[in-house]
This record gives structure tokens, C-alpha cells and sequence, in this order.
């Protein structure tokens, strides 16, 4: 039975920490090293450099890290796993040789694609084999036929096979286009443990490893809750320079998560369950290698900065394949007019009034128009912005034309007749932008096999899916009665008992709520029914919310469909990737009982 493999982590998203290989490399023992770059608004990134760029769809900032510690790591054995290849890991790797041979270096370096399904989508869309990917996992159906001209990227969720193809052939950096955010964590744990491919348990646990870590930082204390419970969180070269975090994986799967020793941040139950819930659905997690049930995870404090996470349940996987695509929206512009002191409201009307006279298209001539008034004043000010409220307008079309000049010219020419005060606060003369629209798919997995190219030769990997997978959806579950709901209450803050983490899926968004206690998990499984959500955020109140359990990890997960529209590139919320939203409930004034809050 082989030791437990050290597999760090090193960046979260295109743009993190550029030191961060360093850090880990030089900063502790480590057998592999990892990064994610792929969110799903990265992919719609890279094809736009990509169309300025020819050659430039892959993440450069992983080769600028590459050079800074790729000697160190040819050294001391450490393997290298990122699926910073994005639109282009044949591009990535031959970047990676010239800085190879920049150094003197002789690394053996694969690659592995198959994911970017844009050659094939006329006949996937025609033939109903791509088909759109409903709520709730459903099927929503064929794609239109029409849209196929305006994708812009499809590649779909690859998982670790190709990895573990790849190490086993001596590879010493493995770069990969699209694969789950966990497979650079699975992949590695498989080769080295030697695991089959339907060792679901242990495959699970891998799984469950890499979610936690492969948004870096979030896993040492980063957009955490209860951040100043961190040492030093506040002070520059103490806490604000939080450490990378590293995962232990065992051979049946468990996992030690932490961090290196001196770095910043913490690794707590706190921060771990935090991580377990971002951007997640049901208790099922589904990925193109196993079916890992969240719900059977248990978590353990076992030493400063050291969480032990086990008994990991695994399935087999669906038989299809999720696909991201972005695919052409149109154009938008917008601009926001403060509206300052008295008569808010009296003001915002005015505003549309007088912008709608003005502009030479109709409102309801542009694909979509967007008017949000945000209450930022307040009675009594003692300050210029504590009088202001801001009111956005925002419009969109495929027509360039109609959102760029048409639009700009008629907030300019009000300004002089318009409310008193006026001013803008953002939006300046010129045409719209550009922006893309997420819908994501699904494939079928036997359709798409992974290819690891290594020194000329050119490897398929076949799909793992079986012929019928697990596609169930455990039922949103309302939880138990709780004696506590007759004892005294004190009205505070949410989140003087609860932690929240919160993002987006797609057009979705997910917002996982936990408790610390056990008599706080009691109280919150009672009280947070889907219901007293969309009470506490009116924004969701019209939109499907689906509610999950996860009572070893005292927490509920909940997806609010469509909060986000289509997806993060189109949305107009002031904060398209959600990352709020678990703060905003938090800050919401509840009746907790004094029980809850005496254990809190």
C-alpha cells in the first residue's frame, strides 16, 4: 500500500497569485503541484485574446510560473498536473519546452485534449447528440438549431483517465485543456495509489480532496465567514498572505487537508466545510469519474491547520458528459445616475422619463432593458455619498449600433433637463460592449474520449461512463421539527450563528449555509426552509429554489435558478458571480433562540 501523495495547489482562477508555485514548491514538502484556471467565464476570456492573439488561448501566467519552478521541481521528483491549456494545451506545451530549453531543462512534457467539441458542433447540434443541460440536471432538450454560428467555446468536463495515462508514461508536466476542477487532484492520487477505474469509494474521496482545494486560498481562510477568528488576518505580512493549501490523499481515498507551516490563513472544520459547499448542487456531485456523494463526508479537527476529511461514498458516473459553452450575446451599455438627497424615488422616474424621450430606439426594441434602483442613501446624511442613491440602466441587442451612440447621446442630452443633481457616476459616451451568453450542455461521454499526446505519439483514452450511470437527484429534504423553536429568541444577525459560501452555476447560483454546533445545525435545519429564504432575499422570491441537506457537515446547500440570467458574462447584477450572496443572508436580522447562541 502506497504512503499518502502531498498534492498542492497553486492558483484558484486565471489571474491568482502568481507566486503561489514558489510558495508551495520552496514553502514544504509537496509531491505534486496543481492549479485550476478554468472557471467557466475563463474559457469565453481565452477565446477572446485568443481572436486578438492567434496562439494566445492558454494561460500564460501558468508558464510565467512554470519558468520560476520548474528546475526545483525536475529536481526533487514533484509531478505538475494544470488544465491551464485551455483553448490551446498543444500551445501550452510547446511554451512549456521553450522555457524548458530557455533553462537548460529536459522535462518530459504530455498533454491531453479532446474536450473542445467547436469542430464538431454543426453535427452534435444537428443530430440532437449535444442537448441543452436543464435545471436540476434534466434534460432541457435539443439545442436550436440556429445557435450553432454563435458559439463561441464548447468543451466538455473531461475527468483524470488522461492524467493517470500520462504520469504512468513518465510524463514529469501534464497540461490539459478542459477537465474538472478536481481531476488535477484526482488524477495524480489515482496513478500513484494505482486505483482501478471503479474504485468508486476511494475515486470519490480524490474528488472530494480536489473541490476542496482547487480554489486555492478559499481553503486556508479566504473568503471565509468568520475571517477575524484568523490570527493575524488584518496585519500585512501576518495573515493577510494567506498560505495555498496542499491535500494528503490516502489510498482508500481519505484525505488530509492544510497548509505549510508558517504561511498565513487557517485551515480549520470552519474553512474546509466552507469550500465543500462552493458552487455545489445536491449531495450527489457528479463528474465524468465517479458519482461522490458529499452528504457521507465526515470532518475532523486533528491538529492546528490539519483537517482530516473521510468516508467517501462513490457511484459510478453519469453517462454524459456536461459541456460549457459560451456563445455569442450581442452588445450592452450602461450607466449609473446618482440621485441625491430628497424625493428618491420621484427621481428615478424622472431619469427613465426623460432617457426614454430622449433615446431613438424604443424600450421595447432592444433585445432587453434593465433598470435597478439601489437605496444607497440614507435619512439624515452627514456626508455628499451618504445622500446618493444610484439608479443603473442598462440595455442590451445584438444590434451594435442601437446600445452605442443611440444609447450614450440620450443620457448626455438630458443632462441638463433632467433631475436636480444630476451626475453620472459610470457609463461614458461610446459604443457597447461586447458580451457572451453561458448555456450549458451535455454530450454523450462515449462520444468524447480524452487524447494525452506524449513525445509524437497520440493516446485515446476511452470513456469510463457506463451504459446506464447515476443521474438520481436525492429530493429536497425541509427538514425536522426542533425543540428548540418554542424557547427564547434574540433578534441578531444571521450570521452570528451561520457561515455561508456562495457562487455561480451557470445562470445559477448556490448559496451553502452552515452551522457550527450541533444545537445550531438543529435550529438552522428547521429554520431555513426554502420559503424563509426567498423571505430574507426578496431577489430570489420569484425564482425555483431547490434545498439540500448535509447533515454531517451541519449544512444546506441551496440553488437559486436563474438568479444570475444567462450566466456571469450577461448578467446585470452588480455581483454576476454571486459571491455576496452568502454574506447578504448572513446580514439578515433573525429570531435565534438564546440556546443556539450560548453554544455559538
Amino acid at each position: 500500500m502506497a504512503d499518502a501523495i502531498r498534492i498542492a495547489n497553486c492558483s484558484g482562477y486565471f489571474g491568482d497569485r502568481i507566486s503561489a508555485a514558489r510558495e508551495m514548491v520552496d514553502g514544504g514538502p509537496i509531491d505534486v503541484l496543481t492549479g485550476d484556471w478554468l472557471a467557466e467565464l475563463t474559457m469565453l476570456i481565452l477565446a477572446k485574446i485568443r481572436a486578438k492573439r492567434p496562439g494566445g488561448g492558454y494561460a500564460g501566467t501558468f508558464v510565467t510560473q512554470m519558468e520560476q519552478v520548474m528546475g526545483t521541481c525536475l529536481d526533487r521528483g514533484i509531478k505538475v498536473v494544470s488544465n491551464a491549456g485551455g483553448l490551446d494545451p498543444a500551445g501550452c506545451a510547446e511554451a512549456l519546452s521553450g522555457v524548458a530549453a530557455k533553462l537548460g531543462l529536459d522535462p518530459v512534457i504530455a498533454y491531453g485534449d479532446g474536450d473542445d467539441l467547436s469542430p464538431r458542433l454543426e453535427e452534435l447540434v444537428a443530430s440532437g447528440t449535444m442537448r441543452v443541460f436543464g435545471a436540476n440536471g434534466t434534460d432541457g432538450g435539443p439545442i436550436e438549431a440556429g445557435l450553432a454560428s454563435r458559439f463561441l467555446t464548447a468543451n466538455a468536463y473531461l475527468g483524470c483517465w488522461g492524467i493517470v495515462d500520462a504520469l504512468s508514461a513518465g510524463a514529469d508536466i501534464v497540461v490539459t485543456g478542459r477537465v474538472t476542477d478536481a481531476a488535477v487532484v484526482c488524477g495524480p492520487a489515482a496513478w500513484h495509489h494505482g486505483w482501478a477505474r471503479d474504485d468508486w469509494n476511494a475515486l470519490a474521496g480524490a474528488v472530494a480532496a480536489g473541490h476542496v482545494i482547487e480554489c486555492g486560498a478559499q481553503a486556508t481562510g479566504g473568503n471565509y465567514s468568520f475571517f477575524h477568528e484568523i490570527d493575524g488576518y488584518d496585519r500585512p505580512g501576518a495573515g493577510a498572505r494567506f498560505g495555498f493549501p496542499w491535500a494528503e490523499v490516502a489510498s482508500d481515498g481519505s484525505s488530509l487537508i492544510g497548509k505549510h507551516d508558517g504561511t498565513g490563513g487557517a485551515v480549520t472544520v470552519g474553512t474546509v466545510t466552507s469550500q465543500l459547499l462552493y458552487e455545489i448542487g445536491g449531495p450527489r456531485y457528479f463528474g465524468p469519474d465517479v458519482t461522490a456523494r458529499f452528504d457521507a463526508l465526515r470532518l475532523e479537527q486533528v491538529e492546528r491547520d490539519r483537517v482530516r476529511m473521510s468516508g467517501a461514498a462513490g457511484e459510478p458516473p453519469p453517462t454524459t458528459l456536461k459541456v460549457a459553452t459560451n456563445l455569442s450575446g450581442g452588445y450592452r451599455n450602461s450607466v449609473v445616475v446618482a440621485l441625491t438627497g430628497l424625493d428618491i424615488e420621484a427621481k428615478a422616474r424622472f431619469v427613465e422619463a426623460t432617457f426614454w424621450d430622449a433615446c431613438p430606439v424604443a424600450r421595447e426594441d432592444f433585445d432587453e432593458v434593465s433598470i435597478a434602483l439601489s437605496r444607497t442613501d440614507h435619512d439624515d446624511p452627514d456626508s455628499n455619498d451618504r445622500a446618493t442613491a444610484k439608479l443603473t440602466i442598462t440595455v442590451k441587442d445584438r444590434d451594435a449600433a442601437k446600445v452605442g451612440r443611440a444609447f450614450s447621446d440620450a443620457v448626455i442630452q438630458t443632462a441638463l433637463s433632467s433631475i436636480p443633481g444630476f451626475h453620472a457616476l459610470s457609463g461614458a459616451p461610446g459604443g457597447g460592449n461586447q458580451f457572451g451568453v453561458y448555456l450549458p450542455a451535455t454530450v454523450p461521454a462515449i462520444e468524447v474520449p480524452q487524447h494525452v499526446h506524449l513525445g509524437g505519439d497520440d493516446r485515446e483514452i476511452p470513456s469510463v461512463a457506463p451504459v446506464a450511470g447515476s443521474s438520481e437527484q436525492l429530493p429536497d429534504e425541509p427538514g425536522t421539527a426542533s425543540a428548540l423553536a418554542t424557547v427564547s429568541t434574540t433578534r441578531v444577525p444571521l450570521g452570528t450563528v451561520v457561515g455561508a459560501r456562495s457562487g455561480d452555476k451557470g445562470g445559477d447560483a448556490n448559496l451553502g449555509v452552515f452551522a457550527r454546533t450541533d444545537a445550531g445545525w438543529a435550529w438552522l435545519d428547521e429554520f431555513l426552509t426554502v420559503a424563509r429564504l426567498a423571505e430574507l432575499l426578496p431577489e430570489a422570491a420569484t425564482l425555483p429554489i431547490r434545498r439540500y441537506r448535509f447533515p454531517n457537515l451541519r449544512s444546506l446547500n441551496f440553488v437559486i435558478e436563474g438568479l444570475l440570467g444567462d450566466g456571469v458574462a450577461a448578467s446585470t447584477r452588480p455581483d454576476a458571480q454571486a459571491k455576496s450572496l452568502g454574506e447578504w443572508l448572513r446580514a439578515r436580522q433573525v429570531d435565534v433562540p438564546d440556546e443556539v447562541l450560548a453554544a455559538s
